[in-house]
């Protein structure tokens, strides 16, 4: 008995003795914990707080803005909220998210959707750029897990009138069409990062640590001359009305530096609004669409017969009867204008006398001479989805492809770059890259052509203009104009259309001092008159006495007095 007793009582020490020694390690292990993270690694708690409590919240970048060649904005970016929810913090079945969907204007089951497909996601939109009086309703709900994020919405303070040149940004600001396109890497700016608490109930603590600042994007001036621009939209604009045409597009370009000063189109959308609009409805035609640009040609014809040395300002060219067969294919005038000179030529517009001029020339020659005005090549503008027209390998003309060349049949061409060839025609025989940029400086560019024989070209295109001209209603008073007509047929699948035509004229002032060339083309005038000198030329005259005016250019000529007449 007295062994057995003895026994039990070591067990029951040994028992004690065990609890003792694991409740020393526990206190001990418990302490080396305390001064773990309390002495050697401090961090941790504080970086378990901060994950709760904490975010990395990004700080949104400012757009540069576009602006005209005067400082005036033509596309801004303005500070707007979205609104966004956290699904790990908002239940599908939250008792005001039925107000939230009706004040956001969407489906509740829109929002419980997202919610129920990202439960593992800190970070789902609601919907993008709200106004502001809608921002604080939301706020007002005061639901745990919904927010209010800063964001940039572009906006286009001249909307239409800039609409195909600007082009415009999507939601996330990112440059879509146009010079928006053009210019994104320059006008994007980078993000920044800022740290933010959050309080108990999830809402962020103003003011926070940046981390990273913001870079906003470099503001660019265009060349544009928004004053130009507007006077240029509601002339094109009333034409195609009047004439009840398909579209249309005009380009005004600087002379002396290669600068787009007005560009635009119709019909035209507003980059403000642009719900229902197709993707076809955002091209640029004057950059994108090719046409086969006519009689417009025809100073170019007769440039290259003179460089030819076949022909000179004395050359007669006989027109008569006023019909001419070449293949077969009868070549047709207005009328029978007779034996004609080359001022005559132009500025009657003869069809047969620029086919008989081709088909007199080399026709490499005159190919080459044709590319050297800048046709069938980039312009150098940079603008997306730029058009280079076609110029077809001279090697497989036949007589017939020679003779319609002449008067602007077989090849393509943009606005842009007709108005660039005419430049050509108006700096004294210098080609130049064009440019949507502001210039500080006048491009050298590259002769092309001599100087005298653009001169006499340039002479005989004035012609055009004055009575007995076709294009009589592009005349701006007191100063002289320069300039072309063309009336082509529309290309169909089947050969040309009978009845549809592109009216164009383009023109350069002041003739004795060129300072602006423009072009204009309306496709498919659908009234009595389709002529380029009837359609299009008044378009330039309404644009040019309002630029003249704008820029200040001297006019060169003015009326005489009755005391020069008499001396003279």
């Amino acid at each position: 008995m007295n062994a057995a007793r003895v026994s039990h009582n070591q067990v029951g020490r040994w028992r004690l003795e065990l609890v003792r020694i694991l409740f020393v390690l526990f206190v001990a292990v418990l302490c080396w914990r305390l001064a773990d993270l309390q002495i050697l690694n401090p961090e941790f708690l504080r970086n378990e707080g901060d994950a709760r409590h904490l975010r990395q919240v990004p700080v949104a970048a400012h757009r540069g803005m576009l602006l005209d060649r005067q400082g005036e904005p033509l596309a801004i970016s303005t500070p707007v909220n979205s609104v966004w929810l956290n699904p790990q913090d908002v239940p599908a079945n939250h008792p005001k998210l039925g107000q939230l969907a009706e004040k956001l204007d969407i489906p509740l089951s829109l929002i419980q959707d997202r919610i129920k497909a990202n439960p593992s996601r800190e970070f789902a939109y609601l919907k993008r750029r709200v106004t502001p009086e809608l921002a604080q309703s939301v706020k007002a709900l005061e639901i745990h897990g919904v927010y209010l994020q800063r964001e940039y919405k572009r906006y286009y303070p001249a909307a239409e009138v800039t609409s195909h040149l600007l082009g415009f940004t999507n939601i996330d600001d990112i440059g879509q069409e146009g010079l928006e396109l053009t210019y994104d890497a320059v006008l994007t700016g980078r993000s920044g990062l800022k740290r933010m608490v959050r309080d108990s109930r999830g809402n962020f603590v103003e003011g926070g640590e940046l981390i990273q600042p913001a870079k906003a994007g470099e503001n660019i001036q265009l060349s544009i001359d928004l004053r130009l621009q507007h006077l240029s939209y509601q002339a094109l604009k009333n034409a195609v009305k009047e004439h009840n045409a398909k579209a249309g597009t005009a380009v005004v370009l600087d002379i002396q530096t290669g600068e787009v000063l007005a560009m635009v189109n119709q019909p035209a959308f507003n980059p403000n609004n642009r719900s229902r609009l197709k993707a076809s409805d955002f091209r640029n035609r004057a950059v994108t669409d090719l046409f086969e640009p006519g009689s417009t040609v025809k100073p170019f014809t007769v440039a290259s017969a003179i460089k030819s040395g076949k022909y000179d300002l004395e050359s007669i060219i006989n027109t008569h009867p006023g019909v001419y067969r070449v293949s077969g294919h009868p070549i047709r005038d207005f009328r029978d204008y007779g034996e004609i000179d080359l001022a005559t030529l132009i500025q009657k517009s003869s069809n047969i006398a620029a086919s008989k001029i081709a088909l007199e020339l080399d026709p490499q020659a005159m190919w080459q001479d044709f590319a050297r005005f800048g046709l069938g090549e980039a312009t150098g503008a940079y603008f997306p989805g730029e058009a280079m027209g076609t110029m077809p390998d001279p090697q497989s003309w036949r007589r017939l492809d020679i003779a319609t060349m002449g008067f602007g049949y077989g090849l393509s061409t943009s606005a842009l770059q007709l108005a660039r060839a005419y430049s050509v025609l108006a700096s004294g025989g210098i080609l130049k890259p064009v440019t949507f940029v502001k210039s500080n400086e006048t491009p050298k560019g590259r002769r092309v052509f001599s100087a005298d024989i653009m001169q006499q070209v340039l002479a005989m295109m004035e012609t055009v203009v004055e009575p007995g001209g076709t294009a009589t209603r592009a005349a701006v008073a007191n100063y002289r104009v320069a300039g072309k007509t063309g009336t082509a047929k529309k290309a169909t699948s089947g050969g040309y259309a009978d009845k549809r035509y592109q009216s164009v004229f383009a023109g350069i002032i002041p003739a004795s001092a060129p300072r602006l060339a423009m072009v204009v083309m309306v496709d498919e005038p659908r009234g009595e008159e389709y002529y380029g000198g009837a359609v299009a030329a008044p378009v330039f005259s309404e644009v040019m006495t309002g630029a003249m005016r704008l820029l200040n250019i001297a006019p060169d000529a003015l009326p005489m007095t009755q005391m020069q007449v008499a001396h003279k």
